[in-house]
This record gives structure tokens, sequence and C-alpha cells, in this order.
């Protein structure tokens, strides 16, 4: 385990993060670097909500940490379109999406997340300046002992900003920001609305999931929502709810009042967080492709 650097300052961190990113101008070509928290089904989604000419590739391992990825421990279940060093050394995608294991603590302490997200960062800036950089935060398990939405409420700014991303970006070894897709975040939202009883046909948070961590088809969707949010920069209120899996299936979607309602959560939990890039000011019209 390596000694981390201090968090970068909070001056520093302000000044990196205060303009908004710029939307882009047309379709993306992303690289998912993660597990089955990202899985097949999320980047077909968002692919049918970006439009056709929307490209993406991924590597995605059991439970994988970004050191097993750089390849410094096993890969565990490889499943890949690309070899990441490969996809990252190529300069060909606009967009780097990268996450940790989803037990994060153990992460932290055992695999050095901070050094390995400062190692992809400076490596795809290498091979493309250009290159948009995001860290995708994720949930733990449903039956987390000290509460999921009460670690959701905390995880975010102690764990997946304070100790992996402001220590990275604290390196020195890549020029920030490193914009956030906040998984978590939309899920918590969503799952108090849901419980609230405001959101058509659900009744509660185990409705996006299929098991104790991984989501079903409704939370990948949601979870494309929140990509597209954070990706393109624009509102997804107003992108269908009729979509199919990785395997171009059909799959049970939300009625069209309850997709609005989270595609509008989606919108407000994006743009309410400054680490994403985006600001609901600047692009807050509805979607469009």
């Amino acid at each position: 385990v390596r000694c981390a650097p201090e968090p970068l300052g909070e001056a520093e961190l302000a000044a990196l993060y205060r303009e908004p990113l710029p939307a882009p101008n047309g379709p993306l070509t992303v690289y998912f670097m993660g597990h089955s928290l990202i899985a097949r089904d999320m980047p077909a989604m968002l692919a049918q909500l970006a439009g056709e000419r929307h490209q993406s590739d991924s590597q995605l391992g059991w439970g994988a940490e970004l050191q097993a990825h750089w390849g410094d421990i096993e890969l565990e279940g490889a499943e890949r379109d690309r070899e990441a060093h490969e996809a990252v050394e190529s300069g060909e995608y606009d967009v780097l999406v990268m996450t940790e294991k989803a037990s994060i603590e153990s992460s932290i302490q055992y695999h050095d997340s901070w050094y390995y997200l400062s190692e992809w960062a400076a490596k795809a800036q290498e091979s493309n300046s250009d290159i948009r950089l995001y860290m995708y935060e994720t949930w733990h398990r449903l039956d987390a002992e000290e509460g999921w939405l009460e670690r959701l409420d905390t995880d975010l700014a102690k764990n997946w900003e304070g100790e992996i991303i402001d220590r990275a970006l604290a390196t020195g070894r890549f020029k920030g920001p490193v914009y956030v897709i906040p998984g978590g975040q939309v899920m918590a939202r969503v799952a108090r609305e849901i419980e609230a009883g405001a959101i058509e046909g659900l009744a509660s948070r185990a409705d996006l999931f299929k098991d104790h961590i991984h989501f079903n088809s409704l939370g990948a969707y949601l979870m494309a929502l929140t990509h597209y949010a954070v990706l393109y920069g624009r509102s997804p209120v107003g992108l269908p709810h009729d979509l199919v899996d990785a395997k171009g299936e059909a799959v049970s979607m939300p009625s069209a009042e309850a997709a609005r309602r989270m595609q509008e959560i989606v919108w407000g939990v994006v743009t309410g967080y400054r680490r994403t890039g985006v600001r609901g000011q600047l692009r807050g019209q509805s979607a469009s492709r």
C-alpha cells in the first residue's frame, strides 16, 4: 500500500470545478472500466438514448478494482470489448468512465484507489489531451449494516471525493478535474421518492434491483439516464423509455409518467452537484437527439 498524498485543498478544488464543462457538440465515443454495476445493459440503453452514432467499449471484471484493470492484481471474470491499456493508449475515446469496487473502504485501504485513478488518468491524457475523465459513483448492498441510504449520504464526500479523487488530483500526474457521475446519489433520491409514494407503480427501493446490489432493467435505465445527463450535459427529460437490453430484447420499463419523474430527478441531482460539470441553466432544455 502506497503512502497517499494529502487531498487537494479546498481552494484548488473550487477552482477546478468552478466552470461548467461545455456540452459535447456531437456523439461521444466512451470507454467504460469497471464491473457489474456498469454491466452490459446500461451502456446499451445509454446508446439508445444518445442516438445511433454514440459508441462505447468496456472492460469489466467481477467486483474489479482499478488496480485489477491496471494488471497489478488478477482481473477475475474479465469481459472486454477491448483491453483497457490498448483502449486508453489508442487515444480514440472522447470519454473514460472509471469506477471502483463497491466495497469502497476496502478498495481505498488495500488497493490504492487514488494511485490507480491517477495512473489511468495520466495514461489517458498522454494519448488524448482532450479526453474527459469521469468517476462513476456507485453504491453498496441494500442490506448494509450501517444503512443503505445513510451510507449514500456520506460516502460520496468522504470516500469517492476525499479519499480517491482529491488524493489523485494531488499527485500532479495529470491535469484535472475528474468529473463525477453520481449514480449512488441518483439511486438514493429516486429510492426516497419511491418510498414517499411519489413515483407511479413503484413501491420500494428494491424495485430498482434484482438482488441486494445489482440493478434490474429499471435500475439500468436510471443509470443510463444519469450517464446521458452527465456525459452529454443535456436534460434527459423527454427521452424514450421503451428500450431494449444488450441482447436486443424488450425489457420491463416504467410507465411514461414514472419515467418522466425519474428523468426529472436525474436532472435535478446532476445539475445540483458541481462535480458533474453540468449546470442546469446552460443545458436545461428537454432532451433531443
